[in-house]
């Protein structure tokens, strides 16, 4: 059972029942209905039917006694992982360039959720989101089945923003900000690769070139969705492929892919407050970064 207490504190004088409350929160209405029928949410420790006002530092009492919809399981790893926020819910991990965000069979232990497992000792990790193999950088992930559906609401909703950072090939020419919006599908040709294709699922980027010379330029990219090589393959269409992608840039390759999920921001569960995290450029992806736009200012 998970169990979440929360001392309320309304926003903005709002006077919310415990179900407008509860969809306020995203939390799904299956699970509404659990916490109704089994009296599972209390306020001051006491059931309240659930048009009850929440009044402000109400204490309200969330317990989670019903089967989650998400049972992951992983293996223990064995590399270290490099956290850059924890708390009791959740973990945000600074994953390397060439680690798997989690397995892709039932007995494979070397990705980041294995790792995350070893890490986490009397927990387990939820995966909540994913980034290519070959991308560096930043990684959600739940201690608990009961966040993974909020959160999923959150990437639906587009409360939960990731922005990454890109140096690409500009071998067409490129405005300073815009939109890609361009449906994603499989390409025909290989199983590994994915393709502009009107008949692909709905996809959306935006982009705005923080740096850039005659052959290269760094982008801050914004997913509005999330297709698998999303960044990758709307870039490499528009004629900016990313510097070192193996699959989807014809240049010749020199080190890793340079593209880093640098940002995530979020609002915390059962709360108003916005939650943003940062990472810092890999060292080594820094001094390619400076090698390709030979920048002499400090990037962020």
């Amino acid at each position: 059972m998970y169990q979440k207490i929360i001392t309320y504190q309304p926003e903005n004088d709002e006077n919310l029942t415990i179900r407008e409350l509860l969809k306020k929160w995203l939390v799904p209405k299956k699970w509404q209905h659990f916490l109704r029928i089994q009296k599972d949410i209390l306020i001051n420790d006491h059931y309240q039917p659930f048009n009850t006002i929440v009044k402000k530092n109400d204490i309200i009492t969330i317990n989670f006694n019903f089967p989650p919809r998400t049972d992951q399981h992983y293996l223990p790893g064995n590399d270290p992982v490099d956290v850059v926020y924890e708390d009791d819910d959740i973990i945000v991990v600074n994953k390397r360039a060439g680690k798997k965000t989690h397995p892709n069979k039932e007995l494979e232990h070397d990705s980041l959720m294995n790792d995350v497992e070893t890490y986490l000792k009397n927990n387990h990790p939820y995966m909540v989101h994913r980034i290519d193999m070959e991308t560096s950088g930043l990684v959600l992930i739940s201690k608990t089945p009961y966040l993974v559906p909020i959160f999923n609401r959150q990437l639906s909703s587009k409360t939960l923003h990731r922005e990454y950072l890109a140096v690409v090939n500009l071998d067409q020419p490129i405005s300073d900000k815009g939109t890609i919006n361009l449906p994603i599908g499989q390409d025909p040709t290989d199983v590994r690769k994915r393709m502009v294709t009107s008949s692909g699922l709905n996809a959306v980027t935006k982009y705005k070139v923080l740096q850039r010379n005659d052959h290269y330029a760094l982008l801050q990219l914004n997913l509005l969705t999330g297709r698998t090589h999303q960044l990758r393959v709307h870039l490499a269409h528009n004629g900016w492929p990313i510097v070192n992608d193996p699959l989807y840039n014809p240049h010749d390759k020199d080190g890793e892919l340079l593209l880093f999920a640098h940002k995530l921001i979020f609002q915390q569960p059962f709360s108003n407050n916005f939650k943003i995290i940062t990472a810092k450029l890999p060292q080594n992806m820094y001094n390619l970064i400076c090698a390709y736009l030979k920048a002499t200012k400090k990037l962020t």
